[in-house]
């Protein structure tokens, strides 16, 4: 199979979820109705907390962080697939979808390490208590948000490094609705021995060491609430941790149902659909998540809209 002359002046074809024209308005109804909720949702978020004095704290700083990083998510994927649909042309150029890669590369991972962070935070506030405040001061979380930041950026960098590095055959689709790394790495006509090393060894690395710090802290805290002796204790120990578990269940569990169906079907369009679990369901689902489920975030709302408690 003959390589391509000029990759970078290539442009890749966006095959989405389905080619029916009848299917198009309702997929675009759908996916620009989860991305608004998804922009406002988090945004909500984002000002509720801003706005009560009473949430500046290391837990609502974080979970500010991981509402931007959300918003970033959805917004690198959805609006050119909501573009792609209204046009109908799923034309992505090369050097805008090494552009979607390197972007979704980045924000999935500080995903993943805020929720790293958060599980952190919890479990200092819940086997140390007397000590909180002084172990998770301004200084330690500006930090850990600047670590997660450099270590996902050159993360990213090197994963896009050495996809550039590849060179690509004429026929250039990609079965998904945004330029995926692994996608990508499927349509080289190259030696993608190098991808291959260097994706699953970010992926091992940079996914599953925030994996085991969280099961360690999960696992510290159960440890520490079993200790408690009053009920009433034991609950409102547990109920602080309640909102960021679920999101934790959400996100890996999603992730895992990616690439379960990629690994039992043959079918590009099966896993596409499955990606959308954890790049657009997560990040909507998670200010729904926190504002249920934690009674101070209610109250910071309520006082965003109606100016009292």
């Amino acid at each position: 199979m003959e390589l391509g002359n000029d990759t970078r002046n290539s442009e890749f074809l966006l095959l989405g979820f389905s080619e029916e024209p009848e299917l198009q308005p309702f997929l675009f109804g759908l996916f620009l109705s989860m991305y608004l909720v998804t922009i406002l949702g988090n945004l909500l978020i984002i000002l509720a907390v801003n706005s009560d004095s009473h949430l500046h704290t290391p837990m609502y700083f974080f979970l500010t962080n991981l509402s931007f990083v959300d918003i970033c998510v959805t917004s690198t994927t959805v609006p050119k697939m909501l573009v792609n649909i209204h046009t109908q042309r799923k034309i992505i150029t090369y050097e805008s979808c090494i552009m979607q890669m390197y972007f979704f590369i980045l924000f999935v991972g500080l995903d993943n390490f805020l929720l790293t962070v958060m599980a952190y935070d919890r479990f200092v506030a819940i086997c140390h208590p007397l000590h909180y405040t002084v172990i998770m001061n301004p200084r330690l979380c500006g930090l850990l948000i600047l670590v997660s930041w450099i270590m996902n950026i050159l993360h990213s960098l090197l994963q896009t490094l050495v996809v550039l590095q590849l060179s690509f055959c004429t026929h250039l689709y990609i079965p998904h609705f945004f330029c995926e790394l692994n996608q990508m790495i499927q349509l080289a006509c190259s030696d993608t021995f190098l991808n291959n090393m260097v994706m699953y060894f970010g992926a091992m690395l940079l996914g599953g060491g925030p994996f085991i710090g969280i099961l360690y802290s999960y696992y510290k805290i159960v440890s520490s609430i079993r200790g408690i002796s009053s009920a009433q204790g034991k609950y409102k120990a547990f109920s602080t941790c309640v909102s960021h578990l679920s999101v934790v269940s959400l996100f890996y569990c999603t992730g895992l149902g990616v690439y379960l169906s990629s690994a039992a079907t043959q079918s590009s369009h099966s896993s596409a659909t499955a990606s959308v679990m954890y790049t657009v369901v997560t990040p909507m689902l998670n200010p729904f998540i926190y504002s249920l489920r934690n009674r101070d975030i209610k109250e910071a709302l309520n006082l965003f809209f109606r100016g009292k408690p």
